[in-house]
């Protein structure tokens, strides 16, 4: 395959450097390794916080607004994953958005499957209602299984008579647990990060025998109707380009106002790789336009 962006071509080399099948402790271990290796800026203040009743952690740059708020929520298929591993891509969003970020350390399956990271990601929603921020200054954000968790948070809080928060982001979101996209197959040749096999596993995982349709599980199953704006961005070189495609059209449906981005040769979360990659910067950038705009 002919790359013609030469960025891309360097950091799939790097990617295919990654160990072969690892397990699961060791694919934690690996995760929150390359966020250490993309350490946060220099100028982000990172501050601690039990309040939501998980870890989470806020990060501020130093021209945040204090009255509004991006709550982010890690990918990693609900298996792996942590603040730690996602605080360099957490930060450099809420600056992008001239907001403080707030990222929570939601339960991850096998040991604490469906619904347990919904009910995290509601409760730190919860939390920043109840600490006094409005909901339209606040934005939620998620990549990859985050992605897919951001929209089941707008549905949990429809549920549970809560307002909307101002915009939703998701990067890459895995809203198809059982991995029925068409490009699942077609684009399994170029995808470096995300195959059917192994996403099926995490998904199951997860569900531990919950059904796989449940709309706070697998989001394109649910009633968006009323849900916050939503930006969704994805590669073009990804496996799950077609949940994206999927979860623009339930929602556009559902007149929810949503902006689909596809990106040339682009792979899954590309975002988090921004020190090396200036279209992560420039797809940072957007999103942090998008929620400037609906946050204002």
């Amino acid at each position: 395959m002919t790359l013609a962006n030469p960025e891309i071509a360097m950091l799939r080399t790097l990617l295919a450097a990654s160990p072969a099948n690892p397990s699961l402790q060791e694919l934690r271990v690996i995760y929150d390794g390359l966020g250490e290796q993309f350490p946060t800026a220099t100028d982000v203040v990172v501050t601690q916080d039990l309040g939501a009743g998980r870890p989470g952690e806020w990060t501020a740059t130093p021209k945040a607004a204090s009255d509004k708020v991006l709550l982010y929520l890690h990918g990693g298929g609900y298996v792996i994953g942590s603040i730690l591993s996602h605080r360099h891509l957490a930060s450099e969003l809420g600056r992008a958005a001239g907001v403080r970020s707030f990222a929570v350390d939601y339960r991850l399956a096998p040991e604490h499957p469906f619904p347990a990271a919904v009910d995290d990601a509601l409760a730190a929603y919860r939390y920043l209602l109840q600490a006094g921020f409005k909901p339209d200054h606040i934005a939620i954000a998620g990549d990859s299984a985050g992605g897919g968790l951001t929209v089941a948070t707008l549905i949990a809080a429809k549920e549970a008579g809560l307002p909307q928060p101002a915009c939703a982001v998701c990067i890459s979101p895995w809203v198809d647990l059982e991995g029925l996209g068409a490009t699942m197959v077609s684009k399994a040749q170029v995808d470096p990060m995300i195959q059917a096999e192994a996403l099926k596993a995490w998904g199951a995982l997860y569900l531990e025998g919950a059904d796989a349709k449940t709309a706070l599980a697998a989001p394109i199953y649910g009633d968006l109707t009323g849900l916050a704006p939503m930006l969704i961005q994805v590669g073009s070189s990804e496996t799950l380009l077609d949940d994206s495609l999927r979860l623009a059209s339930v929602a556009g449906a559902a007149e929810v106002a949503v902006r689909l981005e596809i990106w040339p040769e682009m792979i899954h979360v590309w975002h988090f790789f921004h020190p090396l990659l200036s279209d992560a910067r420039a797809a940072i950038t957007k999103a942090g336009a998008f929620m400037r705009d609906h946050l204002a």
